[in-house]
């Protein structure tokens, strides 16, 4: 069984408070009074305060841990509200380190609470993880998931992982002594863009609440020293079937990180290593736009424009310019469907598939196609208010 090590321990004791409000953790023989001490003495950190975040949180405060670090730089938004719990609407605008200390201190004012308004990167990692036993990923993003997982292996801390995506979750325990880390599991990055995000492809709002509420259980486990742990296991979660699988993990002893003779000895451009370039201009430089403002002036003086729609049908039905709908994944076989002698301006949601579109339509030998900059989102934005946003 793997615990952490907590080198001098300061909390020898219970208030009558804290005794009342952990009664039913205090008898359980499995917890007790040294169990909620531990707690009590334990410092886990939280990468993120979004989907995974939200329940990360709200239940290792509640279940006593003594200090609980976030690590957080992004505001509220609506689309958060359908699944990041620790906010709600009059938080919009808000910074969610603000609005989740908030609710942390409202369920348990005795956490210590220790807020990061930062962005995770190679500088800071080494020296946010050094003072936290163990580090808990909440983050959605191949980057900062190799990031956490090498500062991790470097730092000596455990790493508790989970990833979502519409219906699906995975949970481990990575970066223990004798266990696998994040790089034996996934040695390479997938390929830029293969792997769409949760703004691209969705997620059920209950999963990171499901998922997340998993590592809590285990970060705790880990705390206590009881139990067994995802230690080389990765649980696989199925909530459209609700089924749970297991995979059996094993140590690579030639890992780059944690193997016999490790090559990651510091900490690296993780952009650059997940094939990420201009993470925040992820449309190609070399494709034609068009400003969702010229567009409205131009089909508003009738200049004959074809509207190509690129996104799912049911995208579609949320919102739409009343254009002609091919989704990307379709194109290649229902390009004969376009006329390449008129003027085609493709979109999207955001503009990224649609970039897409336009290559692909060029190399297809289209020479009048254009991206809508910035998708439905900007149309929204910059022209049209009453379209909504998703």
């Amino acid at each position: 069984m793997a615990t952490i090590t907590q080198p001098g321990v300061q909390a020898t004791n219970l208030s009558n408070d804290e005794v009342l409000r952990y009664s039913r953790h205090l008898i359980m023989p499995e917890v007790g009074m040294e169990g909620q001490l531990k707690l009590k003495a334990a410092k886990v950190l939280c990468i993120g305060a979004g989907g995974l975040g939200s329940p990360l949180a709200l239940y290792l405060a509640a279940a006593g841990v003594g200090t609980l670090g976030v690590v957080d730089f992004d505001v509220v938004d609506y689309t958060n509200l359908q699944r990041q719990v620790i906010h709600t609407t009059a938080d919009v605008g808000r910074k969610k380190l603000d609005s989740a200390a908030e609710t942390v201190k409202a369920i348990n004012p005795f956490v210590q609470l220790r807020l990061f308004e930062t962005r995770l990167t190679s500088e800071n990692a080494l020296e946010l993880f050094r003072d936290f036993d163990m580090i808990v990923d909440g983050t959605d993003n191949f980057p900062t998931r190799y990031l956490v997982n090498d500062a991790c292996v470097l730092t000596g801390k455990p790493n508790v992982y989970g990833s979502i995506f519409r219906f699906e979750g995975q949970v481990s325990v990575f970066a223990t002594k004798d266990g696998p880390c994040y790089r034996c599991l996934y040695p390479e990055p997938p390929p830029p863009g293969l792997v769409p995000s949760c703004a691209e492809g969705g997620v059920l709002g209950i999963l990171p609440g499901l998922v997340g509420i998993m590592q809590a259980t285990e970060a705790i486990k880990l705390i206590l020293g009881k139990g067994e742990p995802l230690i080389g296991r990765l649980l696989l979660v199925d909530a459209l079937g609700m089924r749970f699988r297991e995979l059996k993990l094993r140590k690579n002893p030639d890992c780059p990180a944690c193997g016999t003779h490790p090559t990651v000895t510091k900490l690296i451009d993780y952009n650059e290593f997940c094939g990420i370039r201009g993470e925040e201009k992820p449309v190609a430089s070399n494709v034609p736009e068009i400003q969702p403002e010229e567009l409205k002036a131009r089909l508003d003086a009738g200049d004959d424009i074809f509207i190509l729609d690129v996104r799912e049908p049911h995208e579609y039905q949320i919102c739409n310019l009343q254009g002609y709908l091919i989704p990307l994944g379709e194109l290649p076989k229902r390009a004969h469907e376009l006329d390449s002698s008129r003027e085609i301006v493709a979109h999207c949601r955001s503009g990224v598939r649609s970039a897409k579109a336009v290559t692909f339509l060029q190399q297809a030998g289209f020479r009048k196609v254009k991206n809508l900059a910035g998708g439905i989102l900007a149309w929204s934005d910059k022209v049209d208010p009453n379209v909504p946003k998703y």
